[in-house]
């Protein structure tokens, strides 16, 4: 074959030179994007030897965040820093208990951040060229750039992985990449193309159930952005409004008749304790275990959201709660007699 026309077909094929003007063209300019628009994340943990940082990647202009939900979280803020070392507040503004994804939002004055796109689509296949940005083992702590790790996505499979007694509540399919992806640090990393483009968000440190080895995969991009868009929207909960008055005949956890777990850190999770019998409760058929991720279409993320919320729930009407028990969401209607008397 001529060797000018060789070279032509290789240009043409090469995933990194068939792009259009706007996209990143060599890895010098496609790692230039993606450390851009990655964050490191500092916040609560180190009990029980769980680190107290992870990864993060800015989603919008405005400075929405995307991340695992983990115990990094557990509190109202946390610390995010930029590509160029500025340390910003990073308010949680939601999190989808599903997925395990969680939403902050930065306290910025820049008026834009560069960011990844969330409708992005790029197609993944197996045997697939990958790169893994992500703050692993904290090697970057200020202005130093993420690490980055280059393989292979390897093959498309169900996420079928636990640690400890915790099992992952997504079951669907997940990217299963040759590089050590998932260490400490890495989750909420990203999982791009040879273009930049993001592929999936790297998940929660997990080994399989199957063979018990820690497990290296990212969950996929377009479940990843459907989990924002639906916390930002409100689908899983509008913020609870803190400028209103608790309402005098409040609704509240004694009279419905179930009690959650002790608040133990600042952003405890709501999950149910006990049940009193023959309660309100009880006849709805809340579970020990369940989460409470809604009282009255306002968002539960820890035990102090749902008094909150209940302060604002009338005792004389029914009360609607979301709630996870293991990988499905239930609504449930708790009904009190007229003032509030079970």
């Amino acid at each position: 074959m001529n060797k000018f026309l060789l070279l032509l077909l290789v240009m043409v094929s090469s995933p990194l030179l068939a792009q259009s003007p706007d996209r990143p063209t060599t890895f010098a300019e496609v790692n230039r994007y993606a450390q851009q628009r990655s964050v490191k994340i500092y916040g609560a943990g180190g009990l029980q030897q769980l680190e107290a940082y992870q990864s993060g990647a800015i989603v919008s202009a405005e400075g929405h965040v995307v991340t695992v939900a983990s115990v990094v979280l557990d509190q109202d803020s946390a610390t995010v820093v930029l590509a160029t070392g500025e340390r910003l507040e990073g308010t949680v503004v939601g999190v989808d208990p599903m997925m395990d994804v969680a939403v902050l939002k930065l306290e910025s004055d820049e008026q834009e951040l560069p960011y990844f796109d969330l409708a992005a689509r790029p197609l993944p296949y197996e045997g697939m060229r990958v790169l893994a940005y992500s703050n692993l083992y904290n090697v970057a702590t200020g202005d130093e750039p993420v690490s980055v790790l280059h393989g292979v996505l390897s093959v498309i499979a169900p996420l079928e992985a636990r640690r400890g007694a915790f099992a992952s509540r997504y079951r669907g399919d997940v990217y299963i990449v040759d590089a050590a992806t998932n260490n400490p640090g890495a989750p909420g990393g990203m999982l791009l193309d040879a273009s930049g483009q993001p592929l999936g968000m790297i998940g929660k440190e997990l080994k399989s159930e199957l063979t018990g080895a820690w497990l290296n995969y990212a969950l996929p991009w377009e479940l990843v952005s459907d989990s924002v868009e639906r916390i930002l929207n409100g689908e899983l909960g509008q913020s609870i409004a803190d400028d209103l008055e608790p309402l005098e005949n409040a609704a509240t956890l004694s009279l419905l008749g179930f009690h959650l777990v002790p608040n133990v850190v600042p952003r405890t999770p709501p999950y149910v304790d006990t049940i009193v019998p023959e309660s309100p409760a009880a006849v709805a058929g809340l579970a020990p275990d369940d989460l409470v991720i809604s009282i009255a279409g306002m968002r539960t993320g820890t035990r102090d959201d749902v008094e909150q919320a209940l302060q604002q729930v009338p005792n004389n009407q029914p009360v609607r709660i979301t709630l996870l028990r293991g990988n499905m969401l239930l609504d449930v209607e708790l009904v009190l007699t007229t003032g509030g008397t079970p």
